[in-house]
């Protein structure tokens, strides 16, 4: 990708790289960094982007990779080749701690495959050397201390250190025992890693041994007991054969070990790698960075966009950021963005720059997810006073050698980002110059952004059927920007009304607006006028779906308990009839109860039970009869509607049947060979190796299964 210095310095690159550097771990992958470009090559890049939001995810979950500090050995690495060279005893202990880290990673992204496939596909592109470890280990204990049974010889070796070290510590009680009354309170001291008996200096004769100094104040003599002076040139003797066998062992594990010199390298670079990842990761975490939908075409659909850089300063400051939502694509290529001086036009202008240099250079940015960004070739800018004293050149001259740059390598595959198109020279001459240039880049399917004041530049936007104008909304009544892009109509500069609110006294405005042409002013009033209605038109819009919606939710919910209480009405009705009707049947009942205690008839009793029950029965015969000649009277009249209206039943059904048609095409067309989808339903996530008709064939890696279309979806 064709991108210069000035340009990644005009879009403040620098500063989101020395954001990401903060969570790097080692100095060589954060001056390798520092040194960052968007890719040229683009398969790498989409690995990098997928890789850095997957591990953004593990943060995001709480199950982040196991991934920490680790070790650069580069140093001692590159001397592995030299003839009886050995590593020191700490660079085994950081080789295996990076092995170790290496055999981690690759177990989690193997336990988690699904949720980090593309972390998974690079480790797996490295074999895990257990052996590495397992020498090491048959060296080193859990301490970093070299074993004693890392070889016989220094095993006997140690295990005599031991046992003459000991004698040397019974040698020395038994002396400082002996001597206990011409010792000093503090009996004993060490001078040169050596104990010594603490004798008192006028009596110090009185002790035979060697003598190895005295106190500050020289009342103090410093003596190694005679007893121990043997035992201990014994001791020096032996820890120089243990230094020798150590050098032994190392040199014969040195050789082991540079037999994975290639593989050890390679768990460096890869650990190099996650470095900038997870920094890339904690960075995309802060600024609330996602990874938008990337696209094959050429085009940028931006939603919700914020400059990383405002956005953390502000977020810092606790101050609110504006995002900003606009699109390029082929049928709307070039934005001319116009609006007063500090209204925002140079920010949404470096948004959209720093937002396609971060994703092109592997950096997740903070857009909505909805978000879609092709990839272009080139990027050129045009950002600020750039004039150069070294070079004798004015800001004109310089942006006049920038156009002349962009007009030699422009093309359908460049991004312009252009601030205060045209401006450094005379307004007409300027402008007119200007309005060539801006011809030329749209003449050659160029994309871009310019801001300007220039009116001509305006209209030759609103000609021009792929390019548009933009403004910056500005709120007339408090003299305020507002911080939003409104795509569709050119803007003020409320050159006026700035210095109004600037306290620029009132009688040198008007005396100003006198010397403008009044086609000019009233050219500028109507643009400032239609802003001004638009923004009120928008306003009053939002109003009226909020008043919609709020009316609707009423509507739903007057609804809604409207039916409750007529089932309520519906109940008490049932409910009192029911009661009624078991208060009849007391009263019967009490009836036939007192005439069976008059004349204890039972047949008569019997009689009178059976009569209540039949007339009971014949009511619920009635109400069902009646209900079934309700039901056939609404069968019918639903018989007539639907013959009535087949017709139109059935345009409706094949319209459904359409829609429904034209859904699962689209689904198809979204639906690509290698995607990740899930079954509705189901947690478990594969990848498309096939798409037939309505029918894709889904890889979950130990087998496949083929399902339809509509019982899918893409994550």
């Amino acid at each position: 990708m064709q991108v210069s210095k000035q340009t990644l310095k005009d879009l403040e690159f620098p500063v989101v790289l020395a954001e990401i550097i903060q969570y790097i771990y080692t100095e060589k992958v954060a001056e390798r960094t520092k040194n960052l470009v968007p890719y040229s090559n683009r398969n790498e890049l989409l690995i990098d982007l997928h890789t850095t939001s997957e591990y953004l995810s593990t943060l995001e979950s709480g199950n982040s990779l196991p991934f920490s500090e680790y070790f650069i050995l580069d140093e001692y690495l590159k001397r592995l080749s030299i003839e009886n060279y050995y590593l020191p005893a700490e660079e085994f202990f950081k080789i295996k701690s990076n092995t170790l880290q290496i055999k981690e990673i690759k177990k989690y992204t193997r336990n988690f495959i699904e949720y980090v496939p593309y972390l998974h596909a690079k480790t797996e592109q490295i074999i895990y050397e257990k052996e590495i470890v397992k020498i090491i280990d048959q060296v080193f204990n859990k301490f970093g201390e070299i074993k004693d049974d890392a070889s016989p010889e220094l095993r006997i070796v140690r295990q005599e250190i031991r046992a003459i070290s000991s004698r040397i510590t019974e040698l020395f009680n038994k002396s400082m025992s002996y001597h206990s009354d011409v010792l000093d309170e503090i009996r004993e001291s060490v001078v040169g890693n050596r104990r010594v008996l603490a004798v008192k200096s006028a009596l110090r004769k009185r002790v035979k041994g060697q003598f190895l100094g005295t106190s500050k104040t020289g009342s103090i003599s410093y003596i190694e007991p005679e007893s121990v002076l043997n035992p201990r040139r014994q001791l020096d003797e032996l820890r120089e054969e243990e230094k020798h066998l150590i050098i032994q062992i190392l040199l014969k594990l040195t050789s082991e070990i540079a037999i994975y010199q290639p593989l050890i390298e390679e768990y460096q670079a890869f650990l190099e790698y996650l470095d900038l990842t997870q920094a890339k990761a904690k960075y995309a975490q802060n600024i609330q960075a996602i990874l938008p939908t990337l696209k094959e075409e050429l085009q940028l659909q931006l939603i919700d966009a914020y400059h990383p850089v405002l956005y953390l300063n502000n977020l810092r400051k606790e101050r609110r950021t504006i995002p900003q939502t606009l699109s390029l694509t082929k049928k709307q290529r070039i934005i001319i963005i116009s609006g007063p001086n500090a209204g925002g036009k140079s920010i949404t202008l470096k948004t959209v720059g720093l937002n396609q240099l971060m994703i092109q250079s592997g950096i997740l940015i903070p857009v909505h997810p909805k978000s879609e960004v092709g990839f272009f070739d080139k990027i050129f800018t045009d950002i600020g006073d750039n004039q150069s004293i070294e070079n004798h050149l004015s800001t004109y001259s310089y942006r006049l050698k920038q156009m002349a740059y962009f007009l030699k390598y422009a093309d359908e595959k460049s991004l312009l980002l252009v601030d205060e198109f045209g401006t450094g020279s005379d307004p007409e001459l300027g402008g007119a110059l200007a309005e060539v240039f801006f011809e030329e880049f749209y003449e050659r399917n160029a994309y871009g952004i310019f801001t300007t004041h220039y009116t001509n530049i305006k209209l030759s936007a609103e000609r021009l059927e792929e390019a548009i104008n933009a403004s910056m909304l500005f709120d007339k009544k408090s003299l305020e920007p507002m911080y939003k892009l409104e795509l569709g109509q050119a803007g003020s500069s409320f050159t006026f009304e700035v210095a109004e609110k600037n306290k620029i006294p009132y009688r040198l405005i008007n005396r100003a607006k006198k010397k403008v042409e009044n086609d000019k002013v009233r050219l500028d009033k109507t643009i400032l006028k239609l802003q001004q209605e638009k923004f009120e038109i928008q306003k009053t819009r939002d109003q009226v779906v909020e008043l919609k919606e709020t009316h609707e939710a009423h509507q739903g919910k007057l609804e809604e308990m409207q039916d409750k209480i007529q089932q309520k009405l519906y109940d008490f009705q049932q409910l009192y009839a029911s009661e009624q009707k078991t208060l009849m049947m007391g009263k019967r009942i009490n009836e036939m109860a007192d005439s069976y205690l008059k004349s204890k008839n039972k047949k008569q009793l019997i009689s009178n039970f059976l009569k209540i029950i039949e007339m009971e029965n014949s009511k619920k015969t009635n109400e069902i009869q009646q209900q079934k000649k309700i039901e056939k009277i609404v069968a019918k009249e639903v018989q007539r509607e639907l013959k009535s209206n087949a017709n139109e039943i059935k345009k409706e059904q094949h319209k459904k049947e359409q829609r429904e048609k034209e859904a699962m095409q689209k689904k198809i067309r979204e639906l690509k060979i290698g995607d990740r989808v899930k079954i509705n339903g189901s947690s478990s996530v594969g990848t498309i190796d096939k798409i037939k008709d309505d029918i894709i064939f889904i890889n979950y890696g130990v087998f496949t299964t083929k399902i339809s279309v509509d019982e899918v979806y893409k994550i």
